[in-house]
């Protein structure tokens, strides 16, 4: 079973999910930092935090926006122990959030921002829930490739609880890919060594399987969480499997680069 599976019942009114939206949104757009939402409402659950997430992404499409995928966040015991928090989540990406490779980002856009190294999943048919496995998202993958993605939680202090992070998108701001599409069996993702570099100097070493063991695995828990939500892996879908190591916090001037055996490098500069 899906360890969130138990959790997805909101048990705030809908007014109260409207206007948590409302302070969420206000706070994205702004790039202004807001307290965590449980110090108002602290009964507060994590199906609450994903009330407030769909209410966020039908806002989005309402306004003519196109979904581009998923993330899977807080999927590494670095991530976890970094964020304090026990569970993985999911979160949506639009397109207009995608960066070119190489791109200049804005600091000033954001709140917190901070960089990780991911391996993305673009697939080639669609993934339903509720009982997903590895082996049928690499069924599915049409192929993978090497991204970064820079998250940005809008609470103060960059603090915050499950329920919170959740309703806040799962910290998604932005993110870009590059370096070479390979097919999944080419590559041993298990094992993936990537070094993650600011301004020329390594910050973060690791390998693909601190993320849930391996990153099929983390996209086969987005797959049976967007279960629980009565949502599916659409065919098409940008997959981010969530961070291989820490987030590193960045400020305008920085230049971040992963660099992935056997699938290159992809980087973005701040100013």
């Amino acid at each position: 079973m899906n360890p969130q599976a138990l959790s997805m019942r909101p048990a705030l009114a809908g007014a109260d999910i409207q206007a948590l939206a409302d302070r969420v949104l206000g706070a994205q757009r702004d790039a202004r930092a807001i307290p965590k939402l449980t110090d108002d409402f602290p009964a507060m659950t994590l199906g609450d935090g994903y009330a407030v997430q769909r209410e966020l992404l039908r806002r989005a499409l309402a306004q003519g926006r196109r979904q581009a995928g998923w993330k899977a966040g807080l999927t590494s015991r670095a991530k976890m122990e970094q964020m304090g928090v026990r569970v993985p989540t999911v979160g949506f990406l639009m397109a207009d959030m995608c960066r070119a490779e190489g791109s200049v980002l804005r600091v000033d856009e954001l709140v917190h921002p901070r960089v990780e190294c991911e391996v993305a999943f673009v697939l080639a048919r669609p993934l339903a829930g509720p009982d997903c496995t590895r082996e049928q998202v690499l069924q599915a993958t049409d192929f993978v490739l090497p991204a970064l993605e820079v998250i940005d939680s809008r609470y103060t202090g960059f603090s915050f609880d499950l329920p919170s992070v959740v309703a806040d998108n799962s910290s998604s701001a932005r993110y870009a890919s590059g370096g070479r599409a390979r097919l999944a069996e080419d590559v041993d993702l298990s094992s993936l060594g990537v070094v993650l570099e600011r301004n020329g100097e390594p910050v973060a070493i690791a390998a693909s399987a601190a993320v849930s063991g391996h990153p099929a695995d983390a996209v086969a828990l987005v797959v049976n969480v967007l279960h629980e939500l009565g949502q599916q892996l659409a065919a098409g879908s940008f997959v981010m499997s969530g961070g291989i190591t820490e987030a590193i916090a960045v400020q305008p001037g920085d230049f971040v680069c992963a660099r992935f055996q056997e699938l290159g490098s992809v980087a973005l500069r701040f100013a």
